[in-house]
């Protein structure tokens, strides 16, 4: 392939990507962005410069892998989330933008500057729920778990990357590898908060082949996708303290279903917050048994 300029080889990118992508210019600009070492704001001012022909090449190949349909964050093996730039590949779920509506609920339930709570974020994949609370509640004390040695191994290189280190990982499933003793360092029981983005999505549904590319452990959860949020709710009681509280992400038409498990399981003050599509995204609870209870 010949060499062009920036403008040419956008333009041919997006013309390539069009069939398959509902972004393809976005997408072409992101790809070249990250071959070239630049920003993709930065991109316009480059027009006119010339790109080799072994760039080309390289541009060329990424461009294929996104026609088939493999996500931009893993050709790029980075994504951003709430104000973190995190590396992902395919052992962890991309992070959505819908997502930041759990970490804002979570924020507002941390007190700023002098917190010293701690929030346990349950499968943490990428780690970025945990990494976004740990950020920006530098007192508070995060421990992140997951099934998945590799997913931890992508947390730890994204907790270096984002120099984050107010939290601790754990390989766990779900709530099995950790003791209600080990909780315990202030003479009471468990943790302040409880996150967890688990998976949600029935087998054998069919948006399933839209996400080839991402790990099928962190999206299914049985026959109808909440086997994994029955587990987490049923187990977290005995890891929070008395007025502590659980919000889960889940399925946008599964809002009531996990309101109904979290009443049965004694939780009160019971809310689902809407994403940025206006779907019910996240719901929660607090643990009955504080002064105000």
């Amino acid at each position: 392939m010949a060499p062009g300029t920036v403008r040419d080889w956008l333009n041919w990118a997006e013309s390539e990507l069009e069939a398959t992508s509902d972004s393809a210019r976005a997408d072409a600009e992101v790809l070249l962005a990250r071959l070239i070492g630049s920003q993709r704001s930065q991109l316009r001012l480059r027009h006119g410069d010339a790109i080799e022909a072994a760039t080309v090449l390289r541009y060329a190949s990424t461009i294929e892998r996104r026609k088939l349909g493999e996500p931009v964050a893993y050709i790029t093996t980075r994504q951003g989330f709430w104000t973190l730039e995190l590396a992902v590949d395919t052992h962890v779920l991309i992070p959505r933008p819908d997502t930041e509506t759990l970490v804002e609920w979570a924020l507002s339930l941390l007190p700023e500057k002098t917190s010293v709570a701690r929030v346990l974020d349950l499968g943490t994949g990428s780690g970025a729920i945990a990494l976004a609370i740990a950020s920006e509640r530098p007192s508070t004390s995060v421990i992140a778990t997951d099934v998945s040695e590799a997913a931890l191994d992508v947390a730890r290189e994204n907790a270096r990357l984002n120099e984050v280190s107010n939290l601790e990982f754990i390989c766990s499933s779900w709530l099995e590898g950790l003791s209600k003793s080990a909780c315990d360092e202030r003479g009471e029981s468990g943790f302040d908060l409880i996150v967890s983005n688990p998976p949600y999505i029935a087998e054998g549904d069919s948006h399933l082949t839209e996400l080839r590319y991402e790990p099928r452990l962190a999206l299914t959860s049985g026959a109808d996708g909440l086997e994994a949020i029955r587990e987490i709710i049923r187990d977290a009681p005995a890891h929070l303290k008395a007025g502590g509280w659980l919000l889960l992400e889940h399925g946008y038409e599964q809002g009531s279903a996990v309101r109904s498990l979290l009443q049965a399981a004694g939780f009160v003050e019971l809310e689902t917050r809407r994403d940025f599509g206006g779907q019910e995204r996240v719901s929660g609870g607090r643990k009955a048994g504080n002064e105000s209870e």
